[in-house]
């Protein structure tokens, strides 16, 4: 999927158009993508509909650029070793779900799949993929067995955080390492091997 274009025209105001993405990506969590309007973004952001429509053609256009701009922060990648490396990419995945709402975000790509399949695969592209190859990274740069599968392994440690945020206790601070402890205990390699660098 090509990235939206934006429009020449006279100067973007930054203030303006943080405030119109963070206007719609409040929106799309809270009414979700088919309750959610042009009219209603522009008047939360202060704005005017032309104004926002200077920006962003439709709706599907505004949304595209929300799920972009849902990656806050970047995993840090100077960690001592491939599980502080892990549990480095953990904690700033959960950070980033209590930094915006993601999850409410994806449950209405989830429920829009049927109408507009291009949102969902840039969900999936832009903020999935990427974190899953990162982590995955982390795990064969460890010592974990060579028969552990990955895959699976990396599944289970993301996949975690959707399963405990639908419980009444939510997503606890000390999650990352809880689960992460459930699979590799302890950090006994100091360096990382060359047994698999794939993502």
């Amino acid at each position: 999927m090509n990235t939206p274009q934006v429009k020449a025209g006279r100067p973007r105001n930054p203030a303006l158009d943080r405030a119109i993405l963070s206007a719609a990506a409040r929106q799309l969590g809270e009414l979700g993508y088919a309750r959610m309007s042009l009219e209603s973004v522009a008047a939360a952001a202060g704005t005017t509909v032309p104004s926002l429509r200077r920006r962003y053609r439709n709706k599907a256009e505004l949304v595209a650029v929300v799920i972009g701009s849902l990656r806050v922060e970047e995993a840090p990648a100077d960690a001592p070793t491939p599980r502080a490396h892990a549990l480095a990419i953990l904690e700033n995945f959960h950070s980033n779900l209590r930094a915006v709402p993601a999850l409410a975000v994806l449950g209405s790509l989830l429920a829009e799949e049927g109408r507009h399949p291009e949102l969902l695969h840039l969900f999936r592209t832009r903020i999935v993929e990427p974190r899953r190859a990162l982590l995955r990274q982390a795990l064969a740069a460890g010592d974990l067995p060579d028969s552990a599968d990955l895959d699976a392994l990396t599944s289970m440690l993301i996949g975690s955080f959707y399963g405990q945020y639908v419980t009444v206790a939510g997503i606890p601070g000390d999650w990352p390492n809880r689960v992460l402890s459930a699979v590799w205990p302890h950090d006994t390699s100091p360096a990382p091997s060359r047994r698999d660098h794939n993502p």
